[in-house]
């Protein structure tokens, strides 16, 4: 079973609710998409083992076999390529622009003159490693990249399908989230009780609801805020499947990147049961 967890924005919890579910768990294995901002390895401090590139293809031009017919430009919809046509005075030129490239590959494949190939250009790393029992991964953007999707997409092919995976999601709504959730069985959307969360919990259900993923939501810093959000699942038929209350003691050990149930064991019971709603609703699903 893959489970992710989401958020509509930053700082409700979301990597805290992913965390603290690997660890009050057996056979699992925790892998952290939020590539721009990885933080789970903060909590678990993983001794990592291997660690490796993470690439993107981007075309490279044989300017003997370009005929400068535009084609390429035509078909790449990212603007990663510009053709000066020939002319009676100029022989044509082309320019990419790799930065602006997501490596679809539709240029090579398309090329008329068979003269586009593919190099591998580095946007990130990728690192793989264990705590305990649970086995870890997590991928890193390099400074300046602004594709997060494909070293997330690498990150997930080390899914381990003999163990329950939990993937950390960016926040958002946007495409590094998509790209996270996507595939998985189960997303938990992790939110707190104010306006803002609200709003952007409800742009998070409408993305689950285009992607068909089934979802819950756990209500972080309960008793912070009002009852809006709480309205808001009742009306909507979402579970709420866990509430955590806003606690000095929590938000302490927090600060010392210590997790939730190393803190306080007796969240591991909770954390625990909120594996097996999940698997109930599933089961429902199923049915």
């Amino acid at each position: 079973m893959i489970i992710s967890v989401a958020s509509g924005k930053g700082g409700t919890g979301k990597t805290t609710i992913a965390v603290n579910l690997a660890l009050s768990l057996s056979n699992v294995q925790l892998l952290d998409c939020d590539v721009e901002e990885p933080n789970a390895a903060l909590f678990l401090n993983p001794v990592i083992a291997e660690k490796k590139s993470a690439f993107i293809p981007v075309p490279v031009i044989d300017k003997e076999k370009c005929t400068y017919c535009g084609k390429c430009r035509e078909v790449c919809v990212y603007n990663a390529i510009a053709v000066l046509p020939q002319t009676e005075n100029s022989k044509g030129n082309i320019l990419l622009f790799p930065n602006l490239c997501h490596g679809c590959g539709a240029c090579q494949y398309l090329c008329p003159q068979n003269a586009i190939t593919e190099i591998n250009r580095e946007i990130g790393i990728i690192e793989l490693g264990n705590v305990g029992d649970v086995q870890f991964a997590h991928g890193k953007l390099n400074i300046g990249e602004a594709m997060a999707p494909p070293v997330i997409r690498q990150v997930k092919q080390y899914i381990n399908p003999t163990r329950t995976v939990i993937i950390d999601a960016p926040p958002g709504t946007s495409c590094p989230v998509i790209t996270a959730v996507s595939g998985t069985d189960y997303c938990l959307l992790v939110t707190e009780p104010t306006p803002f969360g609200l709003n952007d919990l409800q742009l998070a259900v409408e993305a689950m609801r285009k992607l068909k993923i089934l979802f819950g939501v756990v209500i972080n810093r309960c008793d912070l805020g009002d009852l809006k959000t709480d309205n808001y699942c009742k009306d909507e038929g979402i579970p709420i499947l866990m509430k955590i209350p806003f606690s000095e003691e929590i938000a302490k050990s927090y600060s010392r990147g210590e997790t939730i149930v190393n803190a306080f064991p007796e969240y591991k019971v909770q954390f625990n049961e909120l594996l097996i709603k999940i698997k109930n609703l599933l089961e429902k699903q199923e049915i």
